[in-house]
């Protein structure tokens, strides 16, 4: 008798409290749950041993990866109505003590062993990086996280970046603007912000492939030295950079912040590099990025914050991001990142939150690499693409429900005089 999807249905109700809010299709043919609702195809036993091993964000993601789980329907509609129940339930070893003194969830739990059958834990996706759960971040660490997630093919990035080749935060004039031209905006926003001007030593720190540099350059006449501790990144940057006849105003090296010495300049772009820095070396950040600058100089800090915790002690580096898309990374909340800035010397003069402008962002990489899988899968493996494709959808949804934001912070390194150099009224609100 096929029953495996009623079994497991009821299975999850006994641990959730409640009834999965999704259908269920199991290995056997067999479905359950709501009619209409998307459906969780879980293609194999294997994936419920990813879980009972691995019970969480960690377990899912890895059944995910390799293809055990997926879903049918709108993904982000899947994965906003799984959040409160499953995704972000987490690892915690105390939370999972007490949940199995209840006798329900024990039962349950005797239940989905049963199910999964051979009791072995399935060795995890390829696609997992091996790294440390405590980062140190040194200059190796740093430079083999960076590695890991952006050397997987220029070709591939361009199916998901498009054209104008920058991977961060889109700055939209309206929702039905192209892509690329809503990221020229942002970065010509960025630019007005540094106050760019003919002559001017730019410092754009996690180049990327060399867009932010390209159009300062070539819109506001500075100078520019760009770094990234990726190979390929750089070598893309600087054929771009050829290309563009700029080589005499741009140079990209492969080299990590804290080794560049040949300042001061005169202003300091980070565009989403900060979240790779780490909260026990965001101050060596912030008073390396300050040495760097001029008296009057001033720093975009572009960077995604996670909202505050009561209990700060409580905070754990999500398991899937670390596993399988940035190892290391850390985010923190905009207000420890104004505070680190200013400890480090800084001014800090305007904060800008554009949160909604980076699910816009993110729902155009998902369609993208949804209407060019199959090159993509080709380019990169299955499991890479499929990391990608809940990577970005899930931080769609957490953006759009204000889980997470991401902000401009625009400082100055303000001389002794106390003249910042800035305009009594620096924006103009509608």
């Amino acid at each position: 008798m096929a029953d495996a999807a009623q079994r497991l249905q009821g299975l999850f109700a006994q641990l959730l409290g409640a009834p999965p809010p999704v259908r269920i299709r199991a290995w056997d043919g067999s479905q359950a749950g709501p009619p209409g609702a998307p459906t969780l195809v879980v293609r194999n036993r294997r994936a419920l041993r990813r879980l009972l091993w691995k019970p969480g964000e960690l377990g899912l993601a890895r059944a995910w990866v390799a293809g055990d789980l997926d879903i049918e329907g709108d993904l982000y509609t899947t994965l906003d109505l799984l959040a409160g129940d499953i995704w972000e339930r987490g690892e915690d070893a105390r939370t999972l003590a007490q949940a199995l003194r209840d006798p329900e969830v024990r039962s349950a739990v005797r239940g989905l062993i049963k199910l999964a059958g051979t009791p072995l834990p399935p060795a995890p996706p390829p696609e997992e990086a091996r790294s440390p759960r405590r980062h140190l971040h040194t200059k190796r660490s740093d430079r083999r996280a960076i590695s890991h997630h952006y050397d997987v093919g220029n070709d591939f990035y361009e199916i998901v970046l498009g054209p104008s080749m920058v991977y961060s935060c889109a700055y939209w004039p309206g929702p039905d603007a192209t892509l690329e031209q809503a990221q020229r905006d942002k970065l010509e926003l960025v630019c007005r912000k540094l106050g760019l001007s003919p002559g001017q030593r730019l410092l754009d720190v996690g180049c990327g492939w060399g867009s932010m540099a390209i159009h300062a350059a070539r819109e506001h006449g500075v100078g520019v030295v760009g770094v990234t501790l990726s190979q390929e990144q750089a070598a893309y940057a600087r054929k771009r950079v050829a290309e563009e006849g700029l080589t005499d105003r741009i140079e990209i090296r492969v080299q990590d912040y804290r080794d560049v010495r040949d300042g001061p300049y005169d202003a300091i772009s980070s565009i989403g590099m900060a979240e790779h820095v780490g909260a026990e070396r965001y101050l060596e950040y912030a008073d390396g990025l300050y040495d760097l600058l001029k008296p009057g100089g001033r720093l975009l800090n572009h960077q995604i914050a996670r909202r505050p915790q009561r209990d700060e002690t409580t905070y754990e580096v999500d398991a899937f991001i670390d596993a399988y898309v940035f190892p290391g990374g850390e985010l923190q909340p905009i207000g420890v990142t104004v505070t680190q800035l200013e400890r480090a010397g800084f001014e800090v003069r305007d904060v800008e939150s554009i949160r909604e402008h980076y699910a816009l962002t993110l729902r155009q990489w998902v369609a993208r690499l949804e209407a060019d899988w199959k090159r993509a899968v080709q380019l990169t493996g299955p499991g890479r693409a499929r990391v990608w494709r809940l990577y970005m959808a899930a931080c769609v949804v957490a953006f759009e429900r204000n889980r997470i934001g991401v902000n401009q912070v625009l400082a100055v390194r303000a001389p002794e005089s106390g003249e910042s150099g800035m305009p009594l009224r620096a924006r103009t609100w509608n």
